[in-house]
């Protein structure tokens, strides 16, 4: 399955412990509510990875964002218990409506002043590379990644405010970590176009492409003839080899 598949089915909890049972339910609740947030001007941007292909879009300075963990003395003191405890338990966070530019090494980067942040995936289009604008991070605590859920689900960063919802252990996609902590890097499309146009063809790969020209030139043929022109395609035409 590749890195960037759909959004598994799980069911993810918020800071009050409710949760929906549904991906899509969540997706669409997002949804009206980013159409809401716009009206009320905390976000100008799509989130479409489509409209990424007309510009490049440069990384985050995560240095100039506010460190929460560190500006927070209650926040602090939550995390440094939760550090404290016992666990072999790791905790898995949806995080979704992520700013442009908050790649691999921002997530990272910025995730790990609450603690250690294990393994991560950011969901990237198929197609372009782009990114889809939600990830999934592991810390090495549940408790971390609890109180994490709790402080930054509907924070506001960069004008979007973000999803941050728990994943309940026993509801971990066993595919989701395919591709995690992997470094994208841009595939070549024109040079890997223009091998696949340029490469030898097979007999049985040229005969076909043969019959598709003779067949598009003889109903090329018929239209002229139809449209009443008097018109001799052979000379200039395709001719069997």
């Amino acid at each position: 399955m590749a890195a960037s598949m759909l959004l598994p089915f799980f069911s993810v909890t918020d800071a009050n412990g409710t949760g929906s049972d549904n991906p899509h339910e969540l997706e669409e609740s997002e949804e009206s509510e980013e159409s809401e947030e716009e009206l009320r001007g905390f976000t100008t941007d799509s989130d479409s990875s489509d409209e990424e292909e007309k510009f490049e879009v440069e990384p985050i300075d995560i240095g100039k964002l506010p460190t929460v963990a560190k500006d927070d003395a209650v926040l602090q003191k939550k995390l440094e218990r939760a550090k404290r405890q016992p666990t072999e338990d790791r905790g898995v966070l949806y995080i979704g409506r992520l700013p442009h530019g908050f790649f691999e090494d921002q997530l990272r980067g910025y995730f790990s002043q609450f603690g250690n942040v294990t393994r991560l995936r950011l969901s990237r289009n198929k197609k372009t590379g782009n990114s889809k604008h939600y990830a999934f991070l592991e810390f090495d605590s549940f408790a971390v990644a609890e109180i994490v859920a709790e402080t930054m689900d509907n924070y506001l960063i960069m004008g979007h405010i973000l999803r941050c919802k728990l994943i309940p252990k026993d509801q971990v996609h066993p595919q989701l970590w395919v591709g995690a902590n992997r470094k994208w890097r841009k595939v070549p499309r024109a040079r890997v176009a223009r091998a696949a146009h340029n490469k030898k063809r097979t007999t049985d790969e040229q005969e076909k492409a043969e019959e598709r020209l003779l067949k598009r030139q003889k109903a090329r043929k018929r239209k002229i003839a139809e449209a009443g022109i008097d018109y001799d395609l052979d000379p200039v035409g395709y001719k069997r080899r």
